[in-house]
């Protein structure tokens, strides 16, 4: 049985063997001292008290208390893998970003698949969407695109993100997870049915990270070199295919396998199976954008396919796993502020300010997030971990007359005009439920929503069916929730009447 393991499971054996030419290493101190006993404590006498001086134990003990970071509010439970980008098809036409210089370039990337709600120890095999966040570490800088698997979100309006995290989380009194919390929230805000949808059908429990497609999810912006914008979504496809898995298989990994999915792309990667996924824009003018029946920056919405058709781009290919989980992944820190000239913002503040609050203020000087391609030059010194020479002898201030680092005018973001009064405007009935459903899969969408639904209490139930899934049709709505939540609460096993 031994013999028939998989490299994840084998990854102490693989390294010694990797390592059997070579005598250990000398066993030291954080400070480099060597050490003669790593079992025994210093005391006085067999008996004794431990002394103060034993500096082999306080060195370990002391990083043993502080080894922990705040693990990530959402997305706490990840995987990641290292590779590279290599346009295929030229977009130069769109964007003047260097990563998309020229046909056959390539760029390393480092991607980060995440579940979304359950904590670091949490199942991979949850209902769940997931994260799917690719560095790009360009010549311009590092280009973060940070996003799901779902090409939709469950809110449109930014303000309601900390309250809607909190629904998926935890009880503040009883520290369990709250049917009651999740659907509430979900049935007072009807523009999240679109996602609720998505997470409750097939493709709401993905085989692994290598089956599911990414999406940037929000609407970007492309400059091209003569300035000219245009508005922009990113997918990547699969090439691996589109897998999910059963409710059934689910809960099975679950309790047996619960790292599956990390398990799946580490053994793919370490067995030569590089996992790939195409890369595509979708493409709208501002023309388009100010006659289109949508709002075009709905993120509760998608952009059709027939209208804007994918444009491919390039693959990404990943090729090496982490040396080391902690360094390279768990510090890993995605932030969709950092883009090259030539693509404009998403999303800005929550990402790297969460950086900030995790790893400190000179996060991107970690190996795993630094700009290595780019030399960085700028007026930022000091802070907790300044792990480099801190810009040495360079002036700290701007503007200076020393022959610091100047801005230079050819970066400037492109000009837009916006003209609208300044209100807080409510978002919350543009059309939430015109691109719902799936004709195929309704019929299980309904049962998996229903499983989750009776835990409920029953207003919330009755507003969610009646409310919510009656605005979709009454089919959606009352005919198929109603019917199994009444299946699923009552603990019937007969056919649905």
């Amino acid at each position: 049985m031994a013999d028939n393991r998989n490299k994840a499971t084998d990854q102490m054996k693989l390294w010694k063997e990797a390592r059997a030419n070579q005598r250990p290493d000398t066993l030291t101190t954080g400070g480099g001292q060597p050490i003669g006993d790593k079992l025994n404590l210093l005391t006085a006498g067999p008996r004794g008290p431990l002394l103060v001086q034993d500096v082999v134990f306080t060195d370990e003990m002391a990083h043993f208390d502080r080894e922990r970071i705040p693990e990530r509010v959402v997305h706490a439970k990840g995987a990641g893998a290292f590779g590279y980008f290599e346009v295929t098809h030229d977009i130069t036409r769109f964007c003047k970003a260097k990563v998309f210089e020229h046909v056959g370039k390539t760029t390393p990337i480092s991607i980060r698949f995440s579940t979304v709600a359950g904590e670091s120890g949490s199942a991979d095999t949850v209902r769940d969407p997931r994260g799917f966040a690719v560095k790009f570490y360009t010549e311009e800088g590092n280009w973060d695109l940070t996003g799901n698997n779902t090409p939709i979100f469950f809110i449109r309006d930014a303000l309601l993100f900390p309250s809607f995290v909190h629904s998926q989380k935890r009880n503040p009194q009883t520290h369990m997870r709250d049917p009651d919390m999740f659907w509430d929230f979900i049935s007072l805000r009807a523009e999240t049915l679109h996602q609720v949808s998505f997470v409750f059908s097939d493709r709401g429990i993905p085989d692994g990270h290598r089956h599911m497609n990414g999406y940037g999810s929000h609407t970007f912006k492309l400059v091209n070199a003569a300035g000219e914008p245009v508005y922009c979504k990113f997918h990547f496809k699969t090439d691996q295919g589109i897998k999910n898995l059963s409710v059934e298989e689910a809960g099975r990994l679950a309790a047996s396998n619960p790292d599956y999915a990390i398990a799946d792309l580490y053994n793919a990667i370490a067995e030569g199976n590089f996992p790939s996924w195409t890369f595509y824009i979708q493409v709208m003018t501002f023309d388009q954008a100010g006659k289109y029946p949508f709002n075009p920056f709905d993120l509760t919405k998608v952009w059709s396919h027939k209208d804007y058709p994918l444009i491919p781009v390039g693959k990404i290919v990943l090729n090496r796993n982490p040396t080391n989980y902690f360094a390279e992944v768990e510090q890993s820190a995605y932030d969709p502020s950092n883009m090259p000239p030539g693509i404009d913002p998403g999303r800005l503040f929550s990402y790297p300010d969460t950086h900030r609050h995790r790893l400190g203020a000179n996060y991107l000087q970690l190996p795993v997030n630094c700009p290595y391609r780019a030399r960085v030059a700028n007026y930022q010194r000091d802070g907790p971990m300044c792990m480099y020479d801190n810009q040495g002898g360079a002036p700290n201030y701007f503007p200076n007359s020393f022959s610091a680092p100047e801005a230079q005018p050819r970066f400037v973001e492109s000009k837009f005009q916006v003209s609208p009064d300044v209100a807080r405007y409510n978002s919350a009935d543009e059309d939430n439920v015109t691109q719902v459903l799936n004709e195929e899969e309704r019929q299980r969408l309904c049962q998996n929503m229903a499983g989750a639904l009776k835990d409920a209490q029953v207003f919330i139930q009755n507003r969610m069916v009646r409310e919510v899934g009656h605005r979709v049709s009454n089919t959606y709505g009352e005919k198929n929730i109603t019917s199994k939540v009444i299946y699923e609460t009552q603990g019937w096993r007969g056919p649905l009447g």
